[in-house]
């Protein structure tokens, strides 16, 4: 059976906390794997706001969720701070990735614990269709 593999871009320009939630743990102890693609709504929510933007406010536009990939690498556990780092990658004409690096310090180590991709298209949600990517956006995305 072949496995998702996320390729990580060696820098980051953006990085956020989020804390683990008792709502986040399963029957298993750790975070639930519905719950890691909530944590990268949340990061992206937090980059998005970085740069002046939402999904729903995206210089003129909104955006979408095309697709979602997920490498699972290490439990999460109750009481960890995930670090997430974001970046946007392979922009095109009417949308981008965005690359999420999910990280706990235990016992003063970092690991990684997730990789996530999320496509990203621009839509414009009055007229329900796919939309070109704003210039000024596009700019924003590659600081």
């Amino acid at each position: 059976m072949s496995r998702i593999k996320i390729e990580i871009p060696e820098q980051f320009f953006f990085s956020c906390t989020i804390p683990v939630r008792i709502t986040d743990i399963n029957y298993g102890g750790h975070v639930g794997n519905d719950k890691i693609l909530s944590v990268a709504h949340e990061a992206r929510m937090q980059y998005l706001k970085s740069i002046g933007y939402s999904e729903m406010e995206f210089d003129g536009v909104g955006t979408i969720m095309a697709d979602a990939a997920i490498e699972y690498k290490n439990e999460i556990f109750y009481g960890d701070n995930i670090k997430v780092s974001v970046r946007a990658l392979n922009i095109t004409k009417i949308g981008f990735d965005l690359i999420y690096k999910l990280e706990v310090e235990t016992n003063d180590r970092k690991k990684i614990v997730a990789l996530i991709k999320t496509g990203m298209i621009c839509f414009d949600y009055e007229k329900k269709k796919i939309t070109a990517m704003p210039e000024e956006a596009k700019k924003k995305l590659l600081h």
